[in-house]
């Protein structure tokens, strides 16, 4: 499946479903402010890398395995493998909750067509989870071969959903550091004049094209970080300044305004920093030596 089929998908969700999910975002986002450690928890603030994609791994890992295991049993006839199939469809409903969880910790802030592919992401997941639900019903029941054929299923739509999840990630940059590409130059460059930074103010200013947030601590400190939020790319410098922390505009994630240390998610990834002083009444910043 190519990004442009994948865009495809989203645009054919329908009106009404795309109207549903955006609607069913503002409770979940309100659930979620009031929660700062629930969500940096889901979010994967703690972990430095968003924790969703690693969960989903569970299930799809496991799901794979009762497939592969299902495949022996029905060609050897062994107890052992049948057995065995039924433990990993069981892991797989297991960790198909936290993966449902972070995921929807993720999806709570996308717009457009990034939340009709991930709303169409989620339906499949739901749809896989019901679907090995379901077979594993049957298997407790004695239908062993029903439950074979809907686990298969199941693996197949769920296995659809995480290709899609990919193309998020990959073609669309979900989740992903979105300064990785931000240049720091490695000898000093003077971005503004003295003057142009007074008291707590905050200033965007451009260092070899990229932009640069310039700042003083509270005890007078010249701090630079990057100015585009590294969780969907908000302007930081349109943001609220709360001490020493800046607030990005968009979804609230929120860094140290020095060290670009992430203080609250959603966002996982800190802001690149930079070394600034001031020269002639300039200031001036460079990447850190320590980069």
């Amino acid at each position: 499946m190519s990004l442009e089929l994948t865009k495809r998908i989203a645009d054919a969700v329908p009106p009404w479903l795309d109207d549903v999910a955006k609607r069913a975002q503002a409770p979940v986002q309100q659930f979620f402010s009031g929660r700062p450690r629930l969500h940096n928890l889901l979010d994967g603030t703690w972990l430095g890398v968003p924790l969703h994609p690693a969960l989903t791994d569970v299930p799809m890992g496991a799901w794979t395995s009762a497939f592969a295991l299902d495949l022996v049993a029905a060609l050897t006839g062994c107890e052992a493998a049948d057995q065995a199939a039924d433990g990993a469809l069981v892991v797989g409903i297991a960790g198909a909750l936290p993966a449902a969880a972070t995921g929807t910790a993720d999806w709570r802030d996308l717009i457009g067509e990034e939340r009709r592919i991930a709303t169409v992401h989620a339906l499949l997941n739901v749809t896989g989870l019901a679907l090995n639900l379901s077979s594993l019903a049957l298997r407790l029941r004695g239908n062993r071969g029903a439950g074979r054929v809907l686990s298969a299923a199941g693996l197949a739509t769920s296995a659809s959903a995480a290709h899609l999840g990919g193309e998020l990630s990959f073609g669309l940059g979900v989740r992903v550091n979105h300064t990785f590409a931000d240049t720091q130059p490695s000898e000093f460059v003077a971005v503004a004049d003295e003057t142009e930074l007074q008291g707590l103010d905050v200033k965007a200013v451009t260092a070899d094209g990229t932009s640069v947030l310039i700042a003083r601590s509270q005890s007078g400190e010249l701090c630079a970080i990057a100015n585009t939020c590294s969780h969907l790319g908000g302007p930081l410098n349109e943001g609220t300044r709360d001490g020493d922390v800046i607030a990005c505009p968009w979804h609230g994630s929120r860094f140290d305004l020095c060290s670009g240390a992430v203080v609250e998610g959603p966002a996982v990834f800190a802001q690149p920093h930079y070394e600034v002083r001031t020269n002639g009444g300039k200031i001036e910043l460079r990447a850190p030596t320590d980069h």
